[in-house]
């Protein structure tokens, strides 16, 4: 059975709102159940594999940048969440802890302000892209861009010599 455009939108709010829903049920239980202390032997694996993610992620978004491909903004949009998601692991897995202050001021000055400039770049891609141009190809692109007005054109075809 194909699924044709209408279909799929009246499909996908209703099951991304059914996903919503069933996890709140789910987080309720983990929280309840989930014993407050854990020790994992893959520790370090974890963080290697989530930084590597996360480097990919960034190096990804500044080579769709440079190369003005169409996905930049879903790119954009995948770094900005894994900063958010490092910067929230990082408190919370350090409250108390020792690194706690240094864990705080990096979600501040780097992780979040880097994450916001990747949103904003998901939300603005046409913008982001033109201001990442040198300044004499975004003049030349806006003077190709903005059609000559009326006046502008007669003058070129009338000869006032």
């Amino acid at each position: 059975m194909k699924l044709t455009a209408m279909k799929w939108q009246r499909f996908l709010p209703g099951f991304f709102l059914s996903a919503g829903l069933a996890l709140i049920p789910w987080t309720i239980w983990l929280t309840m159940s989930l014993p407050a202390h854990h020790e994992s032997e893959n520790w370090r694996t974890v963080w290697a594999g989530f930084d590597t993610a996360e480097a990919l992620a960034l190096i990804a978004t500044a080579l769709a940048a440079l190369r003005r491909w169409p996905g930049l903004a879903l790119i954009a949009a995948i770094s900005g969440t894994l900063l958010c998601v490092d910067a929230w692991f990082d408190i919370t897995l350090e409250a108390g802890g020792k690194h706690l202050l240094s864990s705080v001021l990096e979600a501040a000055f780097v992780e979040l302000p880097l994450a916001a400039i990747c949103f904003w770049i998901a939300l603005d891609v046409e913008r982001a892209l033109l201001q990442a141009l040198p300044p004499w190809r975004r003049a030349a692109l806006r003077a190709i861009a903005e059609p000559a007005s009326k006046e502008e054109l007669l003058a070129t075809f009338r000869d006032d010599r």
